[in-house]
């Protein structure tokens, strides 16, 4: 999902243009619902949460460094054995129940806002999409982890000026593998730009099932929710309509927002119960 320019001199713009930074506001607001304000309380606030979004988020690793040890939030809701982004899930939980039970905020704040990040990519149909698989395949078969600086990472390589060409319209040109997946990002992130708390259908309670801590199941099952919606497929077809558009502001965002603030609650009522322990 579009998190901003993650530019350090456009920080405070991102801050409320991103599509993550939304989601991490109005999942805060959730969260506030989900449990008393007396345990909210000891949750990060919403400006220290978006702090670790944009410039210091897990989307400006992607601009500063190789492709080495970057975040990839890409899943497979049908795919069981695709247990990467559910292993980033997990770890950034288990370390915001620490640093929450040790009230520590500024780690808190950081693992809240990197795992909300997570939680919101995997949720996100052009999350769900191949694209690792697409990308190695533009680039001859060479992984990922071979994109050493930013025109690697940009420009696909070719054997000759044809393939060149042909590699790279099929990467930046029209539905061009990263042009589409950014232009359905940033159209996320307009559609949700004027959304107010208020005006979301969010379920009165949480499934059953997350109040047994099982945050990882649920996040599965809503990201197979949002797969079978087939958004992505639609909007690769179709380009933004007024349609698809609704269907993101009406059924998409709802879920962002609900699992986020529901696997934040698990890790706080989890840390509360280790602190009786």
């Amino acid at each position: 999902m579009y998190s901003g320019s993650t530019l350090k001199q456009l920080h405070t713009l991102d801050t409320w243009f991103g599509a993550h930074q939304k989601i991490d506001r109005l999942a805060r607001k959730r969260l506030a619902e989900l449990t008393s304000e007396t345990v909210a309380a000891m949750f990060p606030e919403t400006k220290q949460i978006v702090h670790f979004e944009g410039v210091n988020g897990p989307d400006a690793i992607k601009r500063k460094t190789p492709a080495q040890d970057e975040p990839w939030h890409y899943y497979d809701p049908y795919d069981d054995k695709d247990h990467k982004l559910l292993d980033i899930i997990a770890a950034h939980h288990t370390n915001l129940v620490k640093a929450l039970k040790a009230q520590n905020i500024t780690r808190a704040s950081f693992e809240a806002a990197w795992l909300a990040h997570a939680i919101v990519d995997g949720l996100t149909p052009a999350h769900h999409y191949p694209y690792e698989s697409e990308l190695i395949r533009l680039r001859g078969g060479a992984a990922i982890e071979t994109r050493r600086s930013p025109k690697e990472k940009l420009l696909m390589p070719g054997d000759t000026i044809t393939e060149k060409v042909r590699n790279n319209w099929q990467m930046w040109g029209d539905k061009g593998l990263l042009a589409t997946h950014i232009a359905f990002e940033a159209g996320v992130a307009l559609v949700i730009l004027p959304l107010r708390y208020q005006s979301l259908h969010l379920a009165e309670q949480p499934p059953e099932k997350t109040k047994k801590n099982d945050y990882l199941l649920y996040f599965q099952s809503q990201a197979k929710k949002v797969a079978e919606a087939r958004l992505y497929e639609q909007f690769y077809k179709t380009g933004w309509t007024p349609k698809l558009a609704r269907q993101v502001r009406r059924d998409l965002i709802p879920i962002l927002v609900d699992v986020v603030a529901t696997v934040w609650c698990s890790a706080l009522q989890e840390a509360q119960r280790k602190e009786k322990n």
